[in-house]
């Protein structure tokens, strides 16, 4: 076997074995030919998945995964680093020691001279002080420039709204935030029956808006929130599912006034097992 050879079928290479597996994948004349024709646009979406995957197997505590998710992820990272150095941008290599360096400048209580007697939430704060002073280092221009636009919605809409928030563009406290969600919720109702598909879009993207500031405020994570509720959601229905099996039926050959009564008993089992 050739050294290549070797350290590819290595049980143990670690992250090297991956770096060069993942060269063998992209070489233009014994690689694979899926893995040739790709390129950054084309694989940022199964990063996006992989990164989703990981944070599904952490939600349902599946320990199990999380290894094979994160090694997915981390693929994601090593596939786009074999192909800015094709291009001559940058390595692996780079991108650890870039990620290395920005903690370093980032925890000067923990690499410098500042002291560790600080709470969390000041850590938080002096974390993005140091991530402006970054910014204005890189003369980015607008104060909202440089929020990624691939981020989920609801998570953009977060951080565009932290971003403005720190140069005073917000509502003092919640309470003109929840009027902006009556507001906004009204005029869905009122727009439904005479505004174009479009318009109707415009007004709910603003109550979806109004509705992550509402999470904002009140410091919880708009996306996991809807995570959960989904899941309760998933749960529930299958709990309706299984009821109506147990009749000999399917949801097919329910109707909405029986599957609801079914949801409310299992919630009403929910809440008895919580309780219990």
């Amino acid at each position: 076997m050739t050294n290549s050879d070797d350290i590819v079928h290595d049980p143990a290479g670690g992250i090297p074995r991956l770096v060069e597996i993942m060269r063998r994948l992209r070489d233009p004349d014994t690689g694979c030919p899926w893995d040739i024709e790709q390129d950054f646009a084309t694989i940022a979406p199964y990063t996006i998945e992989e990164a989703y995957e990981v944070a599904d197997a952490i939600e349902r505590e599946a320990w199990g995964e999380l290894r094979g998710e994160l090694g997915d992820l981390l693929f994601q990272s090593v596939f786009h680093a074999q192909m800015a150095s094709e291009r001559g941008l940058f390595d692996i290599d780079d991108v650890a020691n870039t990620m290395s360096d920005k903690m370093v400048a980032r925890h000067p209580h923990v690499f410098g001279d500042e002291t560790r007697d600080k709470s969390a939430e000041q850590q938080t704060v002096d974390w993005e002080t140091i991530k402006a002073a970054e910014r204005a280092a890189r003369d980015r221009g607008g104060v909202l420039d440089d929020v990624a636009l691939g981020l989920p919605a609801l998570l953009r809409a977060v951080k565009l709204q932290k971003r403005a928030a720190r140069v005073g563009f917000d509502w003092p406290d919640l309470a003109p935030v929840l009027a902006k969600v009556a507001e906004e919720a009204r005029e869905v109702v009122e727009a439904r029956d005479h505004l174009s598909h479009a318009e109707l879009t415009e007004e709910i993207g603003d109550l979806f808006f109004v509705l992550a500031n509402v999470a904002r405020h009140l410091k919880v994570d708009p996306e996991a929130a809807l995570r959960g509720t989904n899941a309760k959601f998933v749960h529930r229905f299958r709990g309706i599912e299984a009821r109506l099996q147990a009749m000999g039926k399917r949801p097919e050959d329910s109707d909405l006034a029986e599957m609801d009564a079914l949801w409310e008993a299992v919630k009403a089992e929910e809440k008895a097992g919580a309780n219990s």
